[in-house]
């Protein structure tokens, strides 16, 4: 697990392997991601936009843009918790993924940028 904060916004990630649904003969290796978003402000927030960067070992990279995380847009009051689980497919047993969330302060509609910690996904057996 890491955690990162960021204008009074705690990110913390863990991942998962997910060996059942991974087919490494094919260059398919299947993570989950689950991540909790604590609002430690003063304000209400609102998570309008994700921004990720995927790097696969194998040298892929990918970006990926898109409105609010899994399909909503969640609003945040000081001290609430939001939490959502996501997947990220590699082409080999070792990556990475960071990122940033773009917020809205709900009161003044002021943007603000909110990172997310650089994670690592591996095969859990490859580190032996």
């Amino acid at each position: 697990m890491i955690t990162l904060v960021t204008n009074d916004i705690r990110v913390t990630v863990e991942t998962k392997f997910q060996d059942l649904y991974s087919d490494p003969a094919k260059m398919y290796f299947l993570f989950t991601y689950k991540i909790k978003i604590e609002n430690t402000g003063d304000y209400d927030v609102q998570l309008l936009r994700r921004h990720w960067n995927i790097v696969d070992s194998i040298s892929e990279h990918r970006d990926v843009d898109g409105a609010g995380v899994v399909g909503q847009q969640p609003v945040l009051r000081p001290g609430e918790v939001y939490e959502y689980e996501s997947a990220c497919n590699l082409k080999s047993e070792f990556g990475k993924m960071k990122g940033n969330y773009t917020f809205e302060r709900v009161v003044d509609g002021k943007s603000f940028t909110v990172n997310i910690p650089e994670f690592k996904m591996s095969v859990p057996y490859r580190l032996n």
